[in-house]
């Protein structure tokens, strides 16, 4: 059919090859061909079993996500709706973290630690 195509003038060879699905051994040998055909005709395929598609990276760039800095994530996907109820700041509060049974190794580390300049 593709024949058929070819020889009616309906798709050129230039066309068809550029949009074929390359196998890896002919992607070695032809890879610089294959970016000017990426470049110049659009996206191509090389792989049979495992497809991998050849693009330029202009229009990866395009099409990826921008990258998002990790506190607007935060701010712009923060629960909605929830009344969180927040310590005064300038209040004592109790340390979390701070185990008020430690044995005599863990408060000597503790003052150890606090002794650190």
């Amino acid at each position: 059919m593709l024949g058929d195509w070819l020889q009616r003038g309906v798709v050129s060879a230039e066309a068809t090859e550029s949009h074929r699905i390359w196998t890896v051994a002919e992607a070695k040998a032809r890879l610089s061909h294959i970016l000017r055909c990426a470049e110049e005709d659009g996206p191509q395929r090389i792989g049979t079993r495992r497809t991998f598609v050849v693009v330029p990276e202009h229009v990866w760039q395009e099409r990826a996500e921008p990258d998002v800095h990790v506190g607007r994530w935060l701010v712009e996907n923060m629960p909605r709706g929830y009344e969180l109820e927040l310590p005064d700041r300038r209040s004592i509060r109790p340390i979390p973290f701070f185990d008020h049974g430690a044995d005599d190794a863990g408060e000597s580390a503790g003052r150890r630690g606090s002794d650190i300049s």
